[in-house]
Parts: C-alpha cells; sequence; structure tokens
C-alpha cells in the first residue's frame, strides 16, 4: 500500500510526526482484505476522509488511534454493516460483494466485538451454527449438530463442551467461541476489537497464543486496541488513524513509541510544550470530599484507594478495560463492590445504592447522556432539578412556579441554550443536553462530583462551558472525581490518576505532557507498581 504523507492530515506546515515506511511485511502478496481511498459522511460529519489500509495473509495488523479517529467506522465498511461514498473495499483482490449478500460477507470478514455476541442462552453447538443447524427444510439433528460443533473446536483445541449453555462461558472462551464461528463460514480475516479489555494478564498470554497459531495457519487478524504495549507484542504492521485520516502505516518493529504516539496525538516531540500547572493548595485539616477505601469489583478493579480533598479536581484516566469507567460508576452507587468503603464528606456511603450516594452528597454525570442522562420527551426544568425536587417545597411538594425558578436558575449557571425550562429536552443539541445533566449533578449543592467522560459528543464551546462549571464548582468548595480518556478534560485536573488492567499504576501532577499520559493510559509506561508519591498520598489522604 502506498504510504501516505503524514501532513495530508490537515496540517501542511508541519514536519513528518514519523518516518515514511516503504517496506511493510507481506507487501507482496495479495491483501486477503484492503480498503482503497475510502472516504464516509454521516450528514455533516466526515467519519473517514480518502483512508486506505492493506492486511496481508497471516498477518496481525493494528489500527490504532485516539477516539474520534474513524476506527469503527471502517470497521462497519469491512464487514458489510456500510458502504462507502467513495473508494472500494477488496477481498484477496477482488472487490466485496453487494451489502446485500450477507453470506458472502460472512465468508469473507468478521469482527469479535469488545461486547460479545454470543447468546447465553443457547447451546455452544447452537452458537456455533446459529442460522446454520439444519441444511434446506431438513429437520434439525440435534446429534449432527453436536458431532459438527465438536470437530469444530477440536480443530481449533478449543476444550469446551458443545453441549454446555453458552453463558457458563469465562469471557476468553466466548471470544474464541466467535473467532471459531467466524472462521467456519470460511473467513480468513478477523477484525479484533479491544479483546483483551476484560481479560486477565493469563487469558491474555493464551489469547495472544492462539492468534499466533491461527496467523501460521494463515488467518488475518485486523487488531483495534487502546492498549499499544499489546501491538508491540502481538502484531506485525500498524496503522494510525488521525480525525478520520491515514497518517501512516509501518512496520511495527520500526517505529518506536514516540513516533506511535506523535502519529496518533499529532504532536512534535522537539516541540511539545510543557502545561501550566494549576495552582492548588489542598486543606490541612478538612475532612477530603469523597475518599475511596479497598474498592474492588471482581474481574474488574481490585483493592484501590482514592481520596479527593475539598476543592480538588482529581483525573481518573484509563483505556477501554481499565477499569477506570467501572470504577467511577462503583462509587456513585450504580455498582456493588465486592470490598470496600466509600466516604462523602466523612459520611460512609452504602455501596451499591445511587439514592444514598445522593443522600450523601454526591453528585453524578453517567457515561451515556441518553441512556442514563435526560429523559427527553420530560421539560428542562424537571430533568435539571430531578435531584433536588425535596427542595424545591415542604415534604417534597413543590409548585410548578418553583420548578420553573429552580429550573431557570440552573439554566443560567450552565448557560443552557433554550427556549425555557418548559421545552423538551429532546429539542436540545447534544451540548446543551449534557449541561443539562452537568445540571442536574450540581442542583443538590454535592460536596462531592463524579464525572465520567462529561464532555463526550460535544462542540468546543460546550466543553469549556462544561470543564468552565467543574472548576467553579472545585472553586467553591466541592471535590471532583473525573474519568476520562479525553486529554482536554484531564488538564483541569489537580492531579491525574491512571488506571491500568485494573489497577493503579501512576499519577501525574500538573505538566504533563501529551506523550506521558497516553504513555501510561496505553501501558506503555512503567506500570509496575505505584509510585511511591501515589501510595503516600492515598495512605495519608492527600490532605
Amino acid at each position: 500500500m502506498t504510504q501516505h504523507d503524514p501532513r495530508a492530515a490537515g496540517d501542511p506546515g508541519r514536519p513528518d510526526p514519523v518516518p515514511h515506511t516503504e517496506s511493510v511485511p507481506g507487501s507482496d502478496a495479495v491483501a486477503v482484505a484492503e480498503a482503497i481511498g475510502v472516504s464516509k459522511s454521516f450528514g455533516a460529519t466526515r467519519a473517514l476522509i480518502d483512508v486506505g489500509i492493506r492486511v496481508a495473509p497471516g498477518e496481525s495488523h493494528a489500527l490504532v488511534g485516539r477516539n474520534g479517529a474513524g476506527k469503527s467506522t471502517l470497521v462497519s465498511l469491512l464487514t458489510g454493516l456500510a458502504k462507502p461514498d467513495d473508494g472500494h473495499i477488496e477481498f484477496d483482490g477482488r472487490p466485496a460483494p453487494p451489502l446485500t449478500d450477507r453470506a458472502g460477507w460472512q465468508a469473507r470478514a468478521a469482527c469479535v466485538y469488545q461486547k460479545s455476541t454470543i447468546i447465553p442462552s443457547l447451546s455452544v453447538a447452537e452458537n456455533l451454527f446459529l442460522n446454520r443447524q439444519a441444511s434446506g427444510s431438513h429437520r434439525i439433528s440435534w446429534k449432527a449438530l453436536r458431532a459438527r460443533a465438536a470437530g469444530l473446536l477440536a480443530e481449533y483445541d478449543i476444550d469446551v463442551d458443545p453441549t454446555a449453555p453458552a453463558a457458563t462461558l469465562a469471557v476468553d472462551q466466548r471470544q474464541v467461541l466467535e473467532i471459531a464461528r467466524a472462521l467456519s463460514f470460511g473467513a480468513r480475516f478477523i477484525i479484533l476489537d479491544e479483546p483483551t479489555a476484560q481479560l486477565d494478564g493469563a487469558k491474555i498470554t493464551a489469547l495472544f497464543d492462539r492468534l499466533r497459531r491461527l496467523q501460521a495457519s494463515g488467518v488475518a487478524f485486523l487488531f483495534i486496541s487502546h492498549h499499544l504495549s499489546e501491538v508491540y507484542e502481538v502484531c506485525q504492521t500498524v496503522t494510525v488513524y488521525r480525525d478520520a485520516r491515514h497518517i501512516i502505516t509501518a512496520p511495527v518493529a520500526g517505529l518506536d513509541k514516540e513516533q506511535l504516539i506523535e502519529a496518533m496525538t499529532g504532536e512534535d516531540r522537539s516541540a511539545r510544550a510543557e502545561f501550566a500547572a494549576v495552582h492548588y493548595i489542598p486543606a490541612t485539616t478538612a475532612t477530603p470530599a469523597l475518599r475511596v477505601s479497598g474498592l474492588s469489583v471482581a474481574t474488574t478493579f481490585t483493592d484501590v484507594d482514592i481520596t479527593v480533598a475539598t476543592g480538588e479536581i482529581v483525573g481518573l484516566a484509563g483505556a477501554g478495560g481499565s477499569g477506570a469507567v467501572t470504577l467511577g460508576e462503583t462509587v456513585a452507587g450504580l455498582h456493588r463492590p465486592t470490598a470496600g468503603t466509600v466516604e462523602v464528606a466523612g459520611k460512609p456511603v452504602r455501596t451499591g445504592s445511587v439514592p444514598d450516594a445522593l443522600h450523601a452528597g454526591l453528585g453524578f454525570v453517567p457515561e451515556d447522556r441518553h441512556a442514563q442522562g435526560v429523559i427527553p420527551l420530560r421539560p428542562i426544568a424537571e430533568n435539571i432539578t430531578l435531584t433536588a425536587t425535596d427542595r424545591l417545597g415542604r415534604g417534597g411538594f413543590y409548585t410548578n412556579e418553583s420548578l420553573r425558578r429552580a429550573g431557570s436558575a440552573l439554566m443560567q449557571r450552565l448557560d443552557v441554550k433554550a427556549e425555557g425550562p418548559e421545552q423538551l429536552v429532546s429539542a436540545l443539541s447534544g451540548g446543551n443536553q449534557q449541561k443539562i445533566v452537568m445540571g442536574r449533578a450540581l442542583a443538590s449543592s454535592p460536596k462531592a462530583l463524579v464525572l465520567i467522560r462529561p464532555t463526550a459528543g460535544v462542540d468546543v464551546k460546550s466543553k469549556e462551558s462544561l470543564l468552565g462549571t467543574v472548576r467553579q464548582a472545585a472553586e467553591e468548595g466541592c471535590g471532583a472525581l473525573l474519568v476520562s480518556d479525553e486529554l482536554d478534560d484531564l488538564r483541569i485536573a489537580h492531579r491525574v490518576l491512571v488506571m491500568f488492567k485494573g489497577a493503579l499504576v501512576a499519577e501525574f501532577e500538573p505538566g504533563w505532557s501529551d506523550a506521558e499520559l497516553i504513555a501510561a493510559i496505553e501501558g506503555l509506561g512503567d506500570t509496575g507498581s505505584r509510585p511511591d508519591s501515589l501510595e503516600e498520598q492515598e495512605r495519608t489522604g492527600h490532605e
């Protein structure tokens, strides 16, 4: 595949962030899958702009990029879920089948998603041959189906009973089952979307060993992961997308960590600036706004300690599968931990209870405003005051006028652009809906906030407004745990903690660089133990 000039990504004045690499493994063989000059738009949003990728037989090819780079859109094109506006897809040097030919696509490509598509209520055999239990109008022979499944499982060395309910399988077994199902269609090109997000170290090693054996038989993989350390461990070639454009394709062995991060961020290491320190002096005697002690959730994170001082913003960064989002949700009461305690302003909170967390003085901004944040067909005033109805009137009884006044005040504080507090939330832009969610978290005058990706999917102005609101809340004495992998979000934090595979592994004081933080998030930093400063601060309560 012809190497694209990194400057084509929309910044012609910058020097190349990484050197060109002309020799890519497998470049002489016919590609098992190839995207050539593809573009895709959704309305006014350009999701891909003249990008390409080429995966050779038996190759493990990494596709990396920050959020919004276009990776998911490319997957939809390579699996026949969408059609490119320009350019085309090829398999084995021939054009891809029409989108209506689902069997044709299944025989060429498959994706094993982070969220399993295995149906738990069916048996292993039924999942392997879903919609293929019998040929034509013949009745299903369950004995023959189990025999076919046993043969397929033996072929790929999968030690699973074909009659067992899929619900009894471990996460790694479900992943391998999905790979085997794809191969049973004849596909020799498998896309792996964050395959290690829910796996521990031993199961990751076993998965990688299996991938290598399949590669030796000619199966090719497109490996999508936020864990760049795994790219170096299992992949031969890496392609980087940034802002919907192709930046570079190069052999992994010829691209060092700094070069890969530069390609992802567009930041030249020679011109990389240090960020100004955030001025903050934590209180020495005040009770912490939020204290998390020994918190654990089985298979996700273990024995986490975090203390947020009064008026402090603590960033919590982590890639998919790190446990950061689940930790934030657990503190807010969405999950019941297997161990540990949560305190808000010195008051113990009954874990696993959202009402208890709210009553203790915890405000919460969830990750998904559509599913968890707003009630779209109800007015702004109702949505934004939902956590503070007990303050609108005596005994929880309030009038429409008191609701309107409270809603209007919060709208003004958050700079919500709307016709008025009676307008339905569904009529608002995404940025204004997110402001409603933020306003609801602040409506009860919380002592601590848990914010999970609070600026996801909003424009620049809305992002500035939302982050400004968090800073203002901190200045007024509210502590905040800000869970995000967006660097702009984390820049307002007084310190940033990094989670990797269920543990806190690093802490950054103000002045961190993009490269340093991304390296830690992606597992390329020193993640063997927590820094002494982190352990000491958590032991003393960072007071």
